[in-house]
């Protein structure tokens, strides 16, 4: 047996990239941490793998040991010996390879795998996943089925959680089976690749990043310029490796006879000088159609693959708090803010204080209006009592986005994006005020993923101290639009 065991994520990780699979061995410091929300969504998967074990219920769960997996193997085989029709985790090895199999079930037509996924479709690496299961586990049992259990999304919460309504079981047999032929020579390959002394000589490409980003790009990609063409807004990615490939890496470098848009060239042009580009007359004509009193509104939302509460759709975007500040036509500006209780359904409190908050006349700057303005609709649709007034909104919205998409002002250390996050670094770089780094939550995945586990932590002093980060993120968003209109204003 070769001398390193692949589990079923290095098999995933091997066909997406040798070199990655290798640097997961030899290397693995330069591995990138999950992040909150990365981590929030591995934590999603346990609990919904666990809520999934009742579609088969009266099953036994192999217990984990990361020291023992030949135990886990035999304690398996033993189960299936002993007569028991359903295991969770079961685990089988073959050809050094190793999977767990969420749920290995027998049914009359024989024994059938489920692989569990807190998605809302089977995609394709689920397939691959599946598959590299289907392989070990037949070498030790007749295999009559494979499936991906996954959350329907058309699914609303009504009083207790119905796990039969809640999960879609999909058949992939006829996807796996054409696939077995293949893997051999896959598994081949990565015990050659894991077991050698030297890196894969790999270049970087789109495999990089599908079908998902890897965590060793950061080791990878060191060597790409700040401001490579791979920032060069709305190109797409093809455009970008042939660039790249032909030693064309800085948008500094491009061509002049290369055919770019006009935002493009704007981008070519500031990173030469080093000096933004304005253009007054699309800043003026923006805002010059702003009508007092000028709401600053910044909405949170979160969404989850099991819905907490009555009403509540797997994946559904449920807004939990707005930021608002108001400047009237003195210049005179004042804060509101809405933070909903997380052990309750929030969306009528949050409509209900949306609107109390809001003046009734004036323009409602967004940034990225579209959010806002869906979240909006999407309240209207559940909160009849609020439908009209909430629907009323929407015509008053402005998105501060505008002038920056529409090439009023871009300045080089945008790099080629136009998100409220890369925009103010950008216009206040030396600012402690302005500083998303500095604060406990940073972004709005952040956020949600703070606010959906609010309600698991016990200790009152902890969870206010959360709610408090919380309060103090969304008020920065909408205090950066207040800053950055007044930064137009002075060009």
């Amino acid at each position: 047996m070769p001398n390193y065991k692949i589990s079923k994520s290095l098999f995933l990780r091997g066909l997406q990239c040798h070199k990655s699979l290798w640097l997961y061995k030899h290397k693995p410091e330069e591995r990138r941490k999950p992040d909150a929300s990365l981590q929030a969504t591995f934590n999603a998967g346990t609990e919904v793998g666990q809520l999934a074990q009742g579609l088969f219920p009266g099953g036994v769960e192999i217990d984990f040991d990361h020291r023992n997996f030949n135990g886990m193997a035999k304690r398996t085989a033993e189960l299936i010996e002993q007569g028991c029709n359903t295991i969770y985790e079961a685990t089988f090895i073959r050809d050094g390879i190793l999977v767990l199999v969420d749920i290995l079930h027998k049914s009359r037509d024989g024994w059938q795998l489920f692989e569990v996924k807190s998605t809302a479709s089977v995609k394709d690496y689920q397939i691959l996943d599946t598959s590299i299961q289907w392989y070990v586990v037949s070498h030790h049992l007749p295999l009559t089925k494979a499936a991906v259990v996954h959350i329907d999304i058309d699914y609303v919460r009504k009083g207790e959680l119905d796990l039969q309504k809640l999960f879609h079981v999909a058949d992939i047999t006829d996807s796996v089976l054409p696939l077995q032929s293949q893997i051999p020579a896959q598994l081949q390959q990565m015990h050659t690749v894991v077991n050698h002394e030297d890196q894969p000589d790999i270049e970087i490409g789109d495999h990089c990043l599908s079908p998902f980003e890897c965590d060793f790009s950061d080791y990878c990609w060191r060597s790409v310029p700040q401001d490579s063409v791979f920032n060069l807004y709305r190109m797409n990615w093809n455009q970008r490796w042939e660039l790249f490939n032909d030693g064309i890496k800085s948008i500094a470098e491009i061509p002049e006879d290369y055919t770019l848009t006009d935002t493009q060239q704007i981008q070519r042009t500031v990173l030469r000088s080093g000096e933004p580009y304005i253009d007054k007359a699309v800043i003026t004509d923006f805002l010059e159609q702003l009508q007092y009193p000028i709401a600053y509104l910044d909405f949170e939302t979160f969404s989850e693959p099991v819905p907490r509460f009555d009403g509540q759709r797997p994946f559904q975007n449920i807004p939990f708090q707005f930021s608002l500040h108001i400047e009237d036509r003195t210049g005179r500006i004042t804060h509101h803010e809405f933070l909903a209780d997380e052990n309750s359904y929030p969306v009528h409190d949050f409509a209900e204080a949306l609107l109390a908050k809001l003046p009734e006349q004036g323009t409602i700057l967004a940034w990225n209006m579209g959010f806002e303005k869906g979240i909006v609709r999407s309240v209207a649709s559940g909160v009849s009592q609020f439908q009209q007034q909430l629907e009323n909104l929407k015509p008053r919205f402005m998105d501060l986005l505008q002038p920056f998409q529409k090439k009023g002002y871009y300045h080089p250390a945008m790099h080629g994006s136009f998100s409220i996050k890369s925009v103010l670094p950008a216009l206040f770089p030396n600012d402690p005020e302005l500083n998303y780094k500095s604060l406990s939550v940073q972004d709005g995945s952040m956020a949600m993923t703070i606010y959906a586990g609010l309600h698991k932590i016990a200790d009152p002093a902890e969870r206010q101290s959360i709610r408090d980060s919380l309060l103090v993120y969304c008020k920065l968003d909408t205090l950066a639009m207040v800053k950055i209109l007044q930064f137009l204003r002075k060009l």
